[in-house]
């Protein structure tokens, strides 16, 4: 089967799918057009009906705004990271809440006890909150580009460090560092091979 035929496997139209996947990257520069909240917003608006184990939603996002906070985030940040988040017109700190638990009865409301259950296993409860917070930035990130953004997530960076300058009450723990705007000048590297469907799936 060629590519064409792949692409018209699918119901969503191949702009985009180029749109999100093929012609998406991780961006390493950005221009100076401002990212606004609204914008934001309707990322967030959109992704939030991605799934998440038992409804659990446990993604929580700090903007990085003001350049007192940026310089805040800057020294928790590897080297090679600093410059360009210091340029990015909006930096998101994505977090996992490990006190998503108490949301429960209000979003999974039909499963009694559950909330229980988590406060009861603190294993439990960041194992949960951790994959599910990681399965809501793969769509954050999708939403970014959706909204005609390019993403830059980073996971160099000390994230203890982070953790004590921005969520200094132990409840929310920083999983990855993403730089929102608009490409900017040579923003790509090169595109790195991806495995073959053959290589990655097996029928049994």
């Amino acid at each position: 089967m060629t590519a064409i035929d792949q692409t018209e496997q699918l119901v969503l139209g191949a702009d985009a799918q180029d749109l999100l996947f093929r012609d998406a990257r991780t961006a390493n520069s950005f221009s100076d057009e401002p990212v606004t909240d609204e914008q934001v917003q309707a990322i967030y608006d959109l992704v939030k009906w991605a799934p998440t184990s038992m409804n659990q939603q446990p993604l929580r996002i700090v903007l990085v705004r003001s350049e007192e906070s940026r310089q805040r985030l800057l020294p928790h940040l590897m080297e090679g990271n600093r410059a360009k988040t210091e340029k990015a017109p909006l930096v998101a700190i994505l977090a996992a809440d490990t006190d998503f638990h108490e949301n429960l009865p209000r979003v999974f409301p039909h499963a009694e006890g559950v909330k229980d259950m988590f406060a009861a296993n603190d294993e439990l409860r960041l194992n949960h909150a951790n994959l599910n917070a990681s399965l809501q930035i793969a769509y954050f990130i999708l939403g970014v580009r959706a909204a005609g953004l390019a993403a830059g997530p980073m996971t160099g960076f000390d994230a203890a460090g982070i953790n004590a300058e921005f969520f200094p009450e132990g409840k929310q723990q920083s999983l990855v560092v993403v730089n929102i705007g608009k490409p900017g000048e040579n923003p790509w590297f090169d595109r790195l091979p991806r495995l073959d469907y053959d290589e990655v799936v097996t029928t049994v």
